[in-house]
């Protein structure tokens, strides 16, 4: 990350830009929900593709089944210069662990899908761990290594799945582009399904041990690549910190080292906002904690429901854009409110619920954009 230096007096002007981003977050938040509703807004979604614009995908493999293509798979994807991510069971590393240290020898990534494949929605907290944790330790038990994602079997989820695996340590993995080979579809049906979807930060869904996958996997990977797409691991692919996710799945990076400070900029937000500044009666030591939040990138200091909309108006900042005139009433109270929190103040935490919803996802935040795609609810998914 680019290393900056500032003067104090640039310093606590740029922090106030930061509570300002904050205030004007609050409003949207406010707004949005009131229009959705308090439930949409309160349900945590795991990630489903990546805001990225350097045509990097992830190709993933749900494992399950059996083992009848498992060398046609790794040649199809050497010959193609792809990794991939295998969402493997326990139970199929209990009968196939040749085969996982097959994939894993070829510099494919392998992931957790669960030990026994159970529903999920609605499972017993304590079964959901005690499953993930077999399945984790066959995993390494192969490969050396432990797994750090986790895919639902059936694509089925809640909060209580995202939250409990989020403390675990791992992050939930859905799919933007679901190749539908399940069904048993032609390989051009599949191959056609699949092109018409994928965009740059997609993540694909396939599965293994199905003759169509493996005819349609050819033409697929040589057309994204013709088009400039690269294939990589669904680690390489997702941030592991500085993220917000929102309320369609999308994984959103808030770094923010690129953010312009220029004096114009500077004098102009702290001449239009220095009532409410002073009122708010921020503090030197608030002040620096809240600059050095921009400059590292890491907004996780502000409530986790601000996070993604504090983000969008720190990228219109990055543009050259001060935010819009808003309610000044409103703007006020809100920087009091962050101030009295402790809102960036050194020591401050965050409640569980915020910690988990920053790094693992919250649709809270999410607003105008969510219209652009919509996830299927849990009990409408079919896919194993």
């Amino acid at each position: 990350m680019r290393t900056m230096t500032f003067t104090k007096k640039q310093i606590k002007r740029a922090a106030a830009i930061t509570a300002l981003a904050a205030a004007t977050a609050a409003v949207a938040i406010t707004a949005a929900v009131t229009s959705v509703g308090s439930k949409a807004a309160e349900r945590l979604v795991p990630i489903y593709c990546v805001d990225r614009g350097d045509k990097k995908i992830a190709l993933t493999f749900d494992v399950a089944w059996e083992n009848s293509n498992t060398e046609e798979l790794l040649d199809i994807l050497e010959q193609n210069d792809a990794k991939a991510t295998f969402f493997i069971t326990g139970d199929w590393c209990d009968r196939y662990p040749d085969d996982v240290k097959m994939f894993y020898d070829a510099g494919h990534e392998i992931e957790n899908h669960s030990d026994r494949h159970p529903h999920v929605e609605g499972i017993n907290v304590n079964d959901l761990i005690n499953d993930t944790k077999e399945c984790n330790r066959k995993i390494k038990m192969i490969t050396g290594e432990e797994p750090k994602l986790y895919r639902a079997p059936y694509g089925e989820y809640d909060d209580s799945l995202i939250t409990t695996l989020d403390g675990m340590g791992m992050k939930v993995v859905q799919w933007d582009v679901d190749s539908v080979d399940w069904k048993k579809q032609s390989a051009d049906k599949i191959k056609k399904k699949v092109l018409k979807g994928v965009k740059s930060g997609s993540i694909l869904l396939f599965h293994n041990d199905l003759e169509n996958t493996t005819e349609a996997l050819p033409d697929i990977l040589k057309s994204l690549r013709s088009q400039g797409y690269e294939f990589v691991r669904a680690d390489q692919l997702i941030y592991s910190d500085n993220y917000t996710i929102d309320a369609t799945g999308k994984q959103i990076p808030t770094d923010q080292s690129s953010i312009s400070l220029s004096e114009e900029k500077i004098e102009a937000v702290i001449s239009r906002y220095s009532d409410e500044i002073t009122a708010a009666g921020i503090s030197d030591e608030q002040l620096d904690a809240a600059i050095a939040a921009i400059m590292s990138g890491d907004i996780s200091s502000l409530p986790a429901e601000l996070q993604p909309i504090a983000a969008q108006v720190m990228a219109q900042m990055k543009d050259g854009n001060p935010p819009a005139e808003g309610n000044s009433e409103t703007e006020q109270s809100t920087v009091e409110k962050l101030s009295k929190d402790g809102v960036g103040a050194p020591g401050s935490t965050s409640s569980p619920a915020e910690s988990s919803n920053n790094t693992s996802s919250t649709a809270s935040a999410s607003t105008a954009s969510s219209a652009s795609q919509q996830i299927p609810p849990a009990d409408k998914m079919t896919i194993k």
